[in-house]
């Protein structure tokens, strides 16, 4: 990912490490994409609030392997992307665009399974449960739930490798809820006061005032913090903008109201050990706009220095529910 334009030769570099073919058991799969024109149901509205809504994708094969996505991450071009599914698979492939930059399609979708450090693959879900991926140079970051931990796999090809090592989680194993356990992972700007430290955060592991478990869990900062939880909202995904401050994806869901997203700001000189944080929701969304299970966020940044968002939705393997692949331009301060 290029989050600042002073690391466009460093991670122009690396996108040749990180965004390979997926090895070890590639599964290629036939994906269709039907194109998103509108992010709020029946108008073209295109701008909510600092959020221009660029493009989307919906996604849809005859091969099952193709669901679950629960977390992207686009190269420096913003031509490829990475991910993990949480049904334990990686999967990668490329967009492309028009002559906008808009998406209009995927194609190379390929998708092989996690390894762990048996270099065996596992069909029981709460051993591999992928919940969040970030990119740190030449590794790829990748952070599980119900067997909490966050393991490190090399970026060339990880479906082909098992993990290096792992990362201390920092929060104590016993804060950790069986299935609300570290839902985002990310890598703070170089720039900032974080200097590109690991930041995670749980979906729902609550401390005793109710508030979120995360933590900063690399550099001479690391310790555990907490983000101010605002119900009904979970945390599913986040990533930095370029300037330091977070964006954190959350979801709601309940009978009554159905599905809603949202995504929150965090100003990045706050997130330190001890300290409970707190943003200001800068999008939120409903079943009026084109949303479904939203799960996955990345920041990149183009060679003119136009900020993006991009996000995922995680289908659940239902036929009740959708894989999307949404865009936008972020016209705030990043």
């Amino acid at each position: 990912m290029m989050r600042l334009p002073a690391l466009a030769g460093v991670l122009a570099l690396a996108a040749i490490f990180l965004f390979p073919s997926v090895r070890a058991e590639e599964n290629a799969i036939e994906v269709r994409s039907r194109l998103i024109e509108n992010f709020k149901v029946g108008s073209d509205q295109t701008r909510f609030g600092d959020f221009e809504f660029v493009g989307g994708l919906e996604l849809s094969s005859s091969d099952s392997a193709l669901g679950g996505m629960s977390a992207i991450r686009l190269s420096a071009d913003r031509q490829r992307f990475l991910g993990v599914m949480d049904t334990g698979f990686w999967y990668a492939g490329a967009l492309d665009r028009d002559d906008q930059n808009r998406m209009i399609g995927v194609r190379d979708f390929k998708v092989s399974p996690i390894l762990g450090s048996d270099a065996n693959s596992s069909r029981e879900k709460w051993r591999f449960d992928a919940e969040g991926m970030v990119l740190r140079g030449d590794e790829a970051l990748v952070s599980f739930e119900r067997l909490h931990r966050v393991d490190i796999y090399p970026a060339q090809a990880p479906g082909g490798a098992k993990p290096t090592g792992s990362l201390p989680l920092q929060i104590p194993l016993p804060e950790f809820r069986g299935n609300r356990g570290l839902e985002a992972i990310m890598v703070a700007p170089e720039s900032s006061a974080l200097a590109g430290a690991v930041v995670a955060v749980s979906e729902m592991s609550l401390d005793k005032d109710g508030n979120i478990f995360a933590a900063i869990l690399t550099g001479s900062s690391k310790g555990v913090f907490h983000v101010k939880r605002d119900l009904p909202y979970n945390v599913t995904d986040g990533d930095f903008l370029p300037n330091g401050d977070l964006l954190l994806l959350e979801r709601r869901f309940s009978i009554a109201q159905g599905v809603g997203m949202r995504i929150r700001r965090f100003d990045g000189s706050r997130i330190g050990v001890g300290n409970l944080i707190d943003g200001e929701v800068i999008l939120e969304s409903d079943y009026g706009y084109q949303i479904d299970n939203m799960e996955g966020l990345d920041v990149t940044t183009d060679e003119q220095g136009q900020v993006f968002v991009t996000l995922v939705s995680d289908d659940n393997h239902s036929i009740l529910q959708r894989n999307l692949l949404l865009e936008f331009r972020y016209l705030g301060d990043g």
